[in-house]
């Protein structure tokens, strides 16, 4: 391979590289809490049409499960643990979360406008 071709192909493959890093890091991000079997806040107002980002801080003494079938989620966080979940663009409308291990009290939605 030719020494520009090659320069060429690596400059590409970086100037590509930048440009998912740039998009990646200009999702909004909302955070929840999760304690003692409830989300704060249990309510998220996103805009709609665009991805983002749910920040989930389990800060109980027990393991929980982010889930929701409206959003295509499912994740186990244990105790002390923080996890990120990226949401797809979502039409307007309300989307049920919840926490599968407290599910009578860890109840959330996402309200897309």
């Amino acid at each position: 391979m030719r020494p520009r071709t090659l320069l060429a192909l690596m400059l590409g493959a970086l100037l590509a590289s930048s440009a998912l890093a740039a998009f990646a890091e200009d999702l909004a991000t909302f955070k929840l809490v999760a304690r003692d079997g409830r989300f704060d806040p249990a309510l998220v107002q996103v805009p709609a049409g665009k991805r983002f980002r749910i920040e989930v801080s389990n800060q109980g003494k027990s393991a929980i499960e982010f889930e929701s079938r409206d959003l295509k989620q499912e994740k186990v966080i244990p105790p002390g643990k923080t996890a990120v979940v990226t949401i797809n663009a979502l039409k307007p409308g309300e989307y049920r979360f919840f926490d599968e291990f407290h599910e009578k009290t860890g109840q959330g939605k996402v309200v897309a406008k």
